[in-house]
């Protein structure tokens, strides 16, 4: 690969399995990653969805981290709306004392959630709107001087966790511009706007304490094995997956009908999500990661596996035989 390699790992709690065992599972990937070379591992925060165990998302930082030496771990991302910006930096400046150099934090300003889950969460559906002004005052709280007179963050103050700024719009791309933060673009399921996005960021970016030049991270569907034709079935299984966990509404479709409905406008949005997608052998995965880096003028990819979870760790694993990360598997 020309670009680093890291791993979004959506905590996915799989058929028959226990959140426990998904636990068990995030701990091995990012073993296995780290082992492997790449760069982090990030978890997003998601809210009363029965297959992502994520919510928490600092404590799950946390955990990993106890069992990991030296990966990257973060957020990606942390939905700041559902927040107080002064309990985010405590939870991270937390993190960042007990792991050292190891901990991000990716910040998005979308619910996570739907509408009710929001209600339950107690946030102000205009609470998005202060979006700009939540992020510089907790980036107070980790830096030396608290733009609230009296509050500091303990842990957080002076710990510095980096900030990278979540988006799948223009509004991101101008806000991580405008404050000189890094930039991730969730092309891995909202494709339409990345190069737009990028092109605006890159363009408007003025440095920062943090950041001197323009950084972007793109995400990535991936979907590795030892076969193409096996790739591609897996691949057509995670989107019936995403079929009955999108549009089912509690109830599980068959194949068929899961079929139906990907061939039907209903279905679009769904095939859309995987627009971007590293499908085939490793080698055939690596060549299309290679184009889709220049395409999104990524400085870094965070690939997002597809696969179930009996074949994602394997094709994390392949993934890197053939992408130079300089570490021995």
């Amino acid at each position: 690969m020309t670009v680093p390699l890291s791993i979004l790992d959506l905590a996915h709690i799989g058929e028959g399995e226990t959140v426990r065992e998904s636990f068990d599972r995030s701990v091995a990937l990012a073993q296995r990653a780290e082992q492997l070379g790449y760069r982090r591992v990030w978890y997003a925060e998601h809210h009363n969805m029965g297959t992502i165990a994520s919510s928490a998302t600092a404590v799950l930082i946390a955990h990993v981290a106890a069992n990991t030496e030296r990966i990257r771990l973060g957020a990606g991302g942390v939905m700041l709306p559902n927040h107080a910006p002064l309990t985010i930096a405590e939870q991270f400046g937390t993190l960042e004392t007990l792991h050292p150099g190891r901990i991000d934090l990716g910040l998005g300003r979308a619910p996570g959630s739907d509408q009710q889950t929001m209600r339950a969460m107690r946030r102000d559906p205009a609470s998005a709107e202060s979006f700009p002004q939540d992020v510089q005052e907790l980036q107070g709280y980790l830096g030396e001087e608290s733009l609230i007179p009296g509050v500091n963050a303990t842990p957080g103050r002076g710990t510095h966790v980096p900030l990278y700024i979540l988006g799948s719009s223009l509004f991101g791309a101008r806000l991580a511009a405008a404050l000189g933060l890094p930039y991730a673009f969730a092309s891995h399921f909202a494709p339409g706007a990345l190069q737009d996005a990028v092109t605006i960021y890159r363009r408007e970016f003025r440095p920062s304490a943090q950041l001197s030049e323009p950084y972007v991270i793109a995400g990535v569907n991936i979907v590795v094995a030892d076969t193409t034709e096996e790739a591609e079935l897996q691949l057509l299984a995670a989107r019936r997956a995403r079929v009955s966990l999108l549009l089912g509404r509690g109830r599980t479709f068959t194949d068929e009908e899961a079929d139906m409905i990907l061939e039907a406008p209903a279905g679009q949005q769904i095939r859309q999500m995987t627009h971007y997608s590293a499908v085939g052998t490793p080698a055939e995965a690596r060549e299309y990661l290679d184009k889709f880096a220049v395409h999104a003028q990524a400085d870094e990819l965070i690939v997002a596996s597809a696969n179930d979870r009996n074949s994602w760790l394997r094709s994390y694993e392949l993934l890197a035989e053939v992408s130079d990360m300089g570490v021995p598997a």
